[in-house]
């Protein structure tokens, strides 16, 4: 099945075959730190445990002091779990899934 993504091209999906190349979280260090900026990466974690406390259902302050992210990334992630492509939560059901084993 296809996905109608916005980002599509022939270099995103040469990416994505890279990233899915990786093996385990030494190999994703190496990668992101080379591919990415630190700024980059931390943004990119705070993001997915913003996307984890809302589904949480915690509160915008609650999530603000946990992880300080300002209102609007957090306004920003809640718009992608309620209109998005499903991709948070997609990779948060596989991580639940992952740690109740």
């Amino acid at each position: 099945m296809g996905i109608d993504s916005k980002i599509k091209s022939q270099l995103t999906d040469e990416l994505f075959e890279a990233i899915l190349e990786l093996r385990d979280v030494e190999e994703c260090y190496k990668f992101f730190e080379d591919i990415c900026t630190i700024k980059e990466i931390q943004a990119i974690s705070q993001r997915l445990k913003v996307a984890q406390l809302l589904k949480e259902h915690k509160t915008y302050i609650e999530i603000e002091e946990q992880t300080h992210a300002s209102t609007a990334t957090i306004s920003r992630v809640n718009k992608c779990l309620v209109y998005g492509a499903d991709g948070y939560k997609l990779i948060l059901e596989r991580l639940k899934e992952k740690s109740s084993i």
